[in-house]
This record gives C-alpha cells, structure tokens and sequence, in this order.
C-alpha cells in the first residue's frame, strides 16, 4: 500500500507539472501571438496613413461626404455610406494583407469631435474594445482643415490569439492527454500484474501446505514400515524416503520463493564467519561428487569471511548454484572459489558445460523460465531455482555477476557486502 500511495504521488505530481509547463507554454505563445499582432496592425496603419495622405479617389470621396463638398449630385447620405463602403474595404483589405482576420470595426473623427464617421459595423457599448489610433496626415487633414484620426477598433482578441495558436496549442492538449491515457493504463497494468502475481503465490502456497500432510503421512509411513523387512525390501522403502525427501525440498523451496516475493518472510540475518559453514557445503559436495563420478574442487582465499547473512538460505543458494553446475554439464568439473575483494566477498562457481547464450542470459533468472533446447528442456525442474538465488542475493545486499558462452561453460560469482567481526 505504502508504494502504491507513492506511485499515486508520483503520478499527480507529474501530471500537475505537465499542465505547469502547458499553461506556461501558453503563455508565452499568447504573448508571442500578441507581439506579431501588435507588428501587423503597425504594418497595416502605415499602409492605410500612405492610403489616405495622397489625393485619390478614396481621400477624395471622404473629404467630399465629411466636408459637405458639391462635386457630386448625390445626397449626403448617399455620399456618406458610399465612403463607409469603400473606407472599410480598404481597411479590411490592408487587414488581410497583413494576415489579420479578427472582427473589426472603425471610426474616422476629427480631434474636435466635430466629425464623426463611423464604420458600418459597430460593436455595442458593452463590448470591451481594443483601440489602436491612426494619426493621419496630408490631403485628408488639409482638406478639412482639422485634425483627423482613423481609429482601428478590435474586440475579444484573445479568441483571435488562441485561434492562432492552434497549430500548437491543441497537439499540445492531445499529447497532455495522451501521456496521462498511458500513464493511467500502465498503472492499471501494474496494479494488475501485482495483484495477478498475488494470487498465484497464495494459490501455490495454498497447494504445496495441502501437499506437504500427505508427504509428512508417506515419510511416517516409511519410517514404520522400515522396522520389519529384508534388505531388499529396505532398498525400495530407501529409495521412497528418498523422491519424498526431494518432493520436501521443492515444496519448502516454492513455499520460501512466495514468501521472499511478498516480503511476508522474516530473514534472521546475522553477522558471522561464513567460511567455517561454507567449506562445510563444499566437503559435502566432495562427497557426492565421489558418489556420481564428476570432478569438483575449492579454493578459499585464507582469511575470515564476515558477511551479514541467513545461513539457511544462503546454504540453499550455493547448493542451488553446485547443483546446476552439475546437472548442466555432460562431464562435469566444477570449481569453487572465494575471495575478497574491496569490501565484498566473491564466490565464484564454474562448470564446464554447455553455457548460456546472450539472449537466454536476461532471461534464467525469471520465475519458472528455463533454458530450452528446441521444444525440449533438457534437465527436468520448475525454473524457480535462479530466481530463488537472485531473491536471496537481494535481500543480502548483494549482487550476481554472470559470465558465459555456448558450449564453453559458465561462471557465477556471488558478490556480498564483508562486515567488520563481532
């Protein structure tokens, strides 16, 4: 639970910084895209100021409508929309030309106020407006006599600036969205897994106690049996002892993996010489080797080995690692070496069998992966052993270190942290 609430942080930590840096990046693309606008309504006034300061039609038409000037037959009216009409094409055209495409409106007065020439299209009195005053100069101004500003009038911008922004801003928003969609779904997906993971080590748990009575009954049994037949007969109950005390320790070893995994298990660690109990394992292994006809030997650096350590576990993980070196090889010769080295203690294990190719070696220390021959696994067993041995290496602090090549065998080395003596 507790890393569950500390990945559930981490997410909204994360997801609050990614709309931290899009609000930002908004920001600064809203002030970009207030700058280029402010550059092109500055481009399109000079335009319009060159428009209006030369006599021609359009300065001509205006000074006629505002100045009550008699060149023309029309009524003042008429006069006045006909220079509405081309005063805001004009304004609209110079507009477009400099890319500007928001909503506009204008007013062309005089600093008096006693000319007041107003666009066609007026944004109401509650609208709050944008005004950007262009000061006009020759004809127009000499004409009437007064000085005359045409003012560009703007409304609600920052749509127009958002809508500028859209080549960025909503591919921004779409990954935003697509980061915390993939987020969410590989901590459902991890959630999942966890909990798939779960169930399986308590169903396997469950399984190997109900296997571990009947077990217990037949090695009883045994026991009792024993007292009362011949040698031969002995033999056979020998050899039944024997496959229920192999069938014990694969049951305590899946019973010890689950626990491992789940950290439901309380490892007595203590800090003790470990060289005493491991030179007791390799005579051990001497003596079976002499039994199965394969060659072993060890070598120990002189010294004392302290290492904070579970004896019983750690007992399982060198048997586990011997055992394989012996099932694995055809002839098998297997050396065993420990050393130390800047702080840690090193035991090496080789063989000479038929090693680990590059793309098995990520893979042997899974749970329940083993090395395949084609369709066939060469050596019978349930994948749980290196798995085993990389959980308990973990839990000592330590770390594996894995040497091999095809049909040139292989080297295991054991890393363990060394403790000062007690």
């Amino acid at each position: 639970m507790k890393r569950r609430k500390i990945y559930i942080i981490l997410f909204i930590i994360a997801v609050v910084g990614l709309f931290v840096v899009q609000y930002q990046y908004l920001r600064i693309g809203l002030n970009l895209a207030e700058l280029q606008f402010q550059q092109k309504i500055e481009r399109a006034g000079s335009n319009l100021k060159k428009d209006l300061d030369n006599e021609n039609q359009l300065s001509f038409l205006l000074g006629q409508s505002i100045g009550s000037g008699t060149y023309f037959s029309l009524s003042a009216d008429s006069l006045q929309d006909a220079s509405n009409y081309f005063l805001n094409e004009i304004v609209k055209d110079r507009l477009l030309a400099n890319k500007i495409t928001a909503n506009f409106s204008y007013n062309l007065y005089s600093q008096d106020r006693s000319i007041d020439l107003r666009s066609p299209v007026n944004f109401s009195a509650g609208d709050s407006l944008i005004k950007y005053p262009i000061e006009l100069e020759g004809y127009l101004p000499e004409t009437l006599g007064k000085e005359m500003v045409l003012e560009l009038q703007f409304k609600d911008l920052n749509a127009y600036y958002f809508s500028q922004l859209h080549g960025l801003f909503i591919p921004g928003l779409l990954f935003l969205a697509i980061v915390i969609f993939v987020v969410i779904w590989m901590l459902r997906l991890f959630y999942w897994q966890r909990n798939l993971i779960t169930i399986t080590n308590d169903f396997i748990n469950n399984l190997t106690h109900e296997l571990k009575t009947p077990v217990f009954s037949i090695g009883v049994a045994t026991k009792i049996l024993e007292k009362d037949l011949d040698e031969d007969q002995k033999r056979i109950v020998f050899h039944i002892r024997k496959q229920v005390d192999r069938l014990n320790v694969h049951i305590d070893q899946v019973l010890e993996l689950a626990s491992l995994e789940t950290k439901r298990k309380f490892i007595d660690f203590k800090i003790i010489d470990i060289k005493p109990e491991l030179t007791r394992w390799c005579n051990d292994f001497i003596m079976l080797s002499k039994l199965e006809n394969f060659s072993f030997q060890y070598d120990m650096e002189p010294g004392e080995y302290y290492i904070k350590v579970a004896p019983f576990h750690f007992e399982n993980v060198v048997n586990n690692l011997l055992d394989n070196a012996k099932k694995y090889s055809d002839n098998p010769e297997i050396t065993l070496r420990a050393y130390t080295l800047k702080r840690n203690l090193h035991i090496c294990i080789k063989d000479n069998g038929k090693g680990i190719s590059e793309k098995e070696k990520q893979r042997i220390f899974k749970k329940f992966y083993r090395v395949t021959e084609g369709d066939l696994h060469a050596v019978k067993g349930y994948g749980l052993g290196l798995n085993y041995v990389q959980e308990v290496i973990k839990r000592h602090k330590g770390r594996i270190k894995l040497e091999s090549e095809l049909h040139q065998g292989t080297e295991i080395t054991l890393i363990i942290p060394l403790k000062n003596a007690r």
